[in-house]
């Protein structure tokens, strides 16, 4: 099993973003949001771990109040890019 546990956190936090009220003007595809999620990953470092043990530990460490804002900074302004520039068909 390769995990990248950066990408687990992002999509969690993209999907409840884009659910939530604050982002209801913007478009909620499946496309716009693979979109969003990619464009976060590629600003933030990559967390692969190869078993559940690697992946709990990196998970704890990730999820400390500082690594998520930090982490929501980078999916907020995605949010914003990939609204301006939908690359929906």
């Amino acid at each position: 099993m390769l995990t990248n546990v950066m990408e687990e956190i992002v999509k969690s936090i993209v999907i409840m973003l884009m659910r939530g009220t604050e982002y209801q003007t913007f478009c909620k595809c499946e496309q716009c949001e693979m979109d969003i999620i990619s464009l976060s990953l590629n600003t933030l470092p990559s967390h692969y771990v190869t078993t559940e043990k690697g992946r709990n530990a990196v998970f704890e460490r990730m999820n400390s109040k500082e690594n998520l804002e930090w982490i929501n900074k980078r999916i907020i302004h995605s949010i914003h890019v990939i609204g301006k520039y939908p690359h929906r068909n």
